[in-house]
């Protein structure tokens, strides 16, 4: 049997420089590419060697996307949670539904976009 993982994640979002800034300081990630994206859009590949977000922009408004529709949210694993909210309210953003349950704890946001993120740790 094929043995997988993610690599990457492809979002749609209004402003992709703001939004490659905000992951390299909340997570530590660095540009892997950047470039021409399908629509005269752009993209900016942030992350790791092995995994990373694909933040595209085709600069129209995508305002009318609803959250859930069919994504509910991105999970980021963190080694240290308390650093990264600050990070999140230094940004604007509003964490909430913190919890502690096996195996992490964690808590949510919602970027300018709307799109909902989970930031876990597991220390």
């Amino acid at each position: 049997m094929p043995k997988g993982r993610i690599e990457h994640v492809n979002l749609t979002v209004s402003d992709i420089e703001r939004s490659a800034e905000f992951f390299r300081k909340l997570l530590g990630w660095e540009q892997r590419w950047r470039g021409e994206a399908m629509n005269g859009g752009e993209t900016i590949h942030v992350g790791e060697e092995d995994t990373y977000l694909a933040l595209y922009t085709d600069r129209k408004d995508h305002a009318g996307q609803k959250k859930g529709k069919p994504m509910n949210h991105v999970g980021l694993l963190v080694d240290d949670l308390e650093a990264a909210e600050k990070v999140v309210i230094d940004a604007g953003f509003e964490p909430w539904g913190h919890d502690d349950y096996d195996p992490g704890r964690r808590f949510y946001f919602f970027d300018w976009d709307g799109i909902e993120f989970e930031v876990v740790s597991y220390q």
